[in-house]
C-alpha cells in the first residue's frame, strides 16, 4: 500500500505539472510529495524526474513508468469505487468521449438532465470523430456510431439511428421530390467529407447513387453546416435522423420519400474492462439507453398521430 501511495503521488504530480500543484491536489505539502517520489525512485532504482528550481521533467525511465503507473492507480481507484458504489451514490469525475455530431445533436440537450440526476458526478465531455484508446487517454466511456473495430474494450449497444435524405420545402417546390435512388443524380446533394473524401448516400445494403449525386457545390466535414445549407435551400442533405429531427419538427426540412430503405447504424458505449463496473460509468450508459428508448417511443407516437390524422382527413365528409 505504501508503494501504491508513492505511485499515486508520482502520477498526480506529473499530471499537475509541479510539486506544488500536485501537493494541492493530494492535500499534502510539497515536501511530502518530494519525499514520496524520492522513496519510489530508491525502491525502483531509477530516476523518474529531473528536478530543477522552477520545473520538473520526466526522465526516459520516468516517461516509460508513467503510463503503467497511471493504469495501476486507475485500476485501484476503480476497484475501490466499485465497492463503495454499492453503498453510496455515484460520484467523482466521469470522462466521456463522443462522436461530434452525436454529442452536439443528441447529448448536448440532455447533459443538464444527467447532472441534475447525479449531482455528485463531475462530467468531462469531449467531442471528436477520431478513434481513440480510452485506456491510454483515461476515458471512462466512449460513445461511437457504426460497426465496431476489433477491440479489447467492452461494448454495450445503447441504441440505433437511421439515415434520411431531407430538403427544404422551398427546394422541393423548385426541384421536385426524389422518389428513387437514381433520382438523386438529378438533384443538388450536399456532401459530407470524412477523412477528406465525400461519403456516398447509402440506402439498402450494397447500393449507392451515381457519383454525380454527391458531386455537390458544397462539401464540408461539419454536419451542422450541411444542415444550415439544406435549410437555406442549397440542396439535399443526407444525415442521421437525430440530427435533422429538430428541423423536421419545425418544418424547416422535409424528408424525401425515397422508396429504398434507409440504413440503420448501431450506437455503442465502449469502456475499458477496468471501468465497466464503475457506478458513475454504469449510470451514464444506462442514461444513454433511456435516451434512445425515449426517442423510439416518441417516434412511434408521432407515427401513430400522423396515421390517425390522415385517416380522419380521409373520412371527413365533404362540404355541400
Amino acid at each position: 500500500m505504501d508503494t501504491l501511495t508513492s505511485i499515486e503521488f508520482f502520477v498526480t504530480t506529473v499530471q499537475a505539472g509541479s510539486f506544488a500543484a500536485g501537493a494541492r491536489r493530494l492535500g499534502v505539502t510539497a515536501s511530502a510529495v518530494s519525499r514520496r517520489i524520492a522513496r519510489l525512485e530508491d525502491e525502483l532504482g531509477v530516476q523518474l524526474l529531473a528536478r530543477t528550481t522552477r520545473s520538473l521533467r520526466l526522465t526516459e525511465d520516468g516517461a516509460a513508468f508513467l503510463d503503467r503507473g497511471a493504469r495501476i492507480v486507475e485500476e485501484y481507484r476503480a476497484a475501490t469505487e466499485t465497492l463503495k458504489g454499492t453503498r453510496t451514490a455515484p460520484a467523482g469525475a466521469l470522462r466521456v468521449d463522443a462522436a461530434v455530431v452525436l454529442g452536439r445533436a443528441l447529448l448536448r440537450p440532455k447533459v443538464a438532465d444527467f447532472l441534475r440526476r447525479y449531482p455528485q458526478i463531475r462530467l468531462e465531455l469531449t467531442l471528436r470523430d477520431q478513434f481513440i484508446d480510452p485506456v491510454a487517454e483515461g476515458i471512462d466511456v466512449a460513445v461511437r456510431l457504426g460497426e465496431l473495430r476489433d477491440s479489447t474494450l467492452i461494448a454495450r449497444r445503447v441504441g440505433e439511428i437511421r439515415t434520411l435524405v431531407c430538403g427544404s420545402p422551398a427546394y422541393f417546390r423548385r426541384h421536385g421530390r426524389p422518389k428513387r435512388l437514381d433520382d438523386l443524380a438529378r438533384h443538388a446533394c450536399l456532401g459530407f467529407l470524412q477523412d477528406g473524401r465525400p461519403t456516398p448516400y447509402r440506402f439498402a445494403e450494397g447500393k449507392a447513387p451515381p457519383p454525380a449525386a454527391v458531386e455537390a457545390r458544397f462539401h464540408t466535414n461539419d454536419a451542422d453546416l450541411l444542415l444550415d445549407g439544406a435549410i437555406a435551400g442549397l440542396g439535399l442533405v443526407y444525415s442521421f435522423d437525430f440530427h435533422v429531427e429538430g428541423a423536421l419538427a419545425r418544418g424547416d426540412l422535409e424528408a424525401a420519400p425515397i422508396r429504398e430503405p434507409s440504413l440503420s447504424y448501431p450506437v455503442h458505449a465502449l469502456y475499458p474492462k477496468s471501468r465497466h463496473l464503475l457506478p458513475r460509468a454504469r449510470v451514464f450508459v444506462d442514461f444513454l439507453v433511456e435516451l434512445f428508448e425515449a426517442r423510439r417511443n416518441q417516434t412511434k407516437t408521432t407515427k401513430t398521430t400522423k396515421t390517425t390524422e390522415t385517416t380522419r382527413t380521409k373520412r371527413a365528409p365533404r362540404e355541400a
